[in-house]
């Protein structure tokens, strides 16, 4: 069995901005794919902005989000609106076996960028495209980002709070990691439907269709006809055996009774409260519904009794199931996390690296390649002209024409 990474010699050109299609690209470099990042020159790709943003926390001297999805990629400095720029750009494609873009549909046009006028260029090219809300319909051309397509248009944002509570922003590029892996996995289809075949395809994905397949559960329940669930009041849940408790250190656990006639019992006994099994009102799962918000007042009363430590001792010794709301920092020094190797260090040199975080996807027998840092704008914008075929002359003749920095 040969050591190269799985996907070595596999060409990869990064048209993407921001989090999903650079995410996907990424994970495609984790196996070894030579992944060549465009960006305009002086400026490069927003992306590299987004952690001076708020609400993301600042690190001095550390862009953690260009970090975390453009590591192990080249960059090249291309002006894409030069028209010098032109036969770079098809030097690429011809180049490339994957191209990942998430440009508008009108920018696309206006650049020559739409799937069929590089496949001629390049018919095995897969080429793979991520959008907010699709490609077609009424709003495929607005711009989405995750909070807008992923989270608020797919009813997710609606769901994960509580009733009578505004909704809650969520954790900044959830949804495009999320669709990130879903265009991975279109790109690896549509690879092997290359080697079946001889053609390349084109690959597809939406913010709004993963939303839509992360919520597909309750969705599905919709589309059959079922009520639209609410927002869960917690106070007066469906079920106070899947509910969320604040501990007496201000800490919550997430009850997750799914097999209630074995764990209730067990439960009851664990918090001192046998007799309460034999209570006509708790006896039985319709019992128990009827009865939720009474629960509820029960439970919060004992679990503010004890600290989460003390908590997790008794639900331990219960073989109970439960949660545990981490903070990020907590999660950071998670053990399980550790000894999974979902953090791993940074190749880039240093005594003590920082580490960073895996992307999900693994085989047992293939290793990945060990990340190293992302580029600096244009780093290997000479070194990857030099690899299409580009002189000293010609690269001169770009730089005179502004096509490349």
């Amino acid at each position: 069995m040969s050591n190269a990474p799985l996907l070595e010699g596999l060409h990869v050109v990064d048209l993407v901005s921001f989090i999903a299609g650079p995410a996907a690209a990424a994970v495609l470099g984790d196996f070894g794919a030579d992944v060549v990042k465009v960006e305009p020159p002086r400026v490069g790709d927003a992306y590299r902005s987004l952690s001076r943003i708020p609400p993301n926390p600042h690190v001095e001297g550390v862009n953690y989000p260009w970090q975390l999805d453009n590591r192990n990629k080249r960059s090249i400095a291309l002006n894409l609106k030069s028209p010098g720029a032109r036969p770079v750009l098809e030097s690429l494609v011809r180049w490339a076996d994957v191209l990942v873009t998430n440009f508008p549909p009108h920018t696309r046009e206006k650049l020559g960028l739409e799937y069929d006028a590089l496949v001629p260029l390049n018919p095995r090219l897969i080429y793979a495209d991520v959008t907010g809300f699709g490609e077609e319909g009424p709003d495929a051309h607005l711009p989405g980002f995750d909070v807008t397509a992923y989270w608020a248009r797919s009813g997710l944002m609606d769901l994960t709070r509580q009733r009578d509570v505004p909704p809650a922003m969520n954790a900044f590029g959830s949804g495009d990691h999320s669709t990130a892996i879903t265009l991975f996995a279109g790109i690896m289809t549509a690879l092997y439907r290359r080697e079946r075949t001889g053609r390349g395809a084109r690959v597809t994905a939406s913010l709004l269709a993963d939303g839509a397949w992360a919520a597909s559960m309750w969705l599905q329940a919709v589309l059959v006809g079922a009520k639209t669930p609410r927002p869960i009041d917690r106070s007066d849940p469906p079920n106070a055996l899947g509910n969320m408790y604040r501990t007496a250190d201000d800490r919550w656990i997430v009850l997750v009774f799914v097999n209630e006639d074995k764990q209730v019992p067990l439960f009851l006994k664990a918090i001192g409260r046998p007799e309460a099994a034999e209570n006509p009102r708790y006896a039985d799962t319709p019992s128990r519904r009827a009865h939720a918000a009474e629960i509820v007042a029960l439970l919060d009363k004992t679990f503010a009794t004890r600290s989460l430590a003390e908590w997790r001792e008794v639900l331990d010794a219960a073989g109970l199931t439960y949660g545990v709301v981490q903070t990020l920092d907590e999660c950071a020094h998670d053990p399980q996390l550790l000894a999974n190797r979902v953090f791993v260090p940074i190749d880039d040199g240093s005594e003590e690296p920082h580490l960073t975080i895996d992307s999900p996807v693994r085989l047992d027998q293939e290793q990945k390649v060990r990340p190293g840092p992302a580029p600096d704008l244009g780093e290997h914008t000479e070194s990857v002209l030099r690899d299409l075929g580009f002189d000293t002359a010609g690269i001169e003749d770009l730089r005179r024409a502004e096509a490349v920095a």
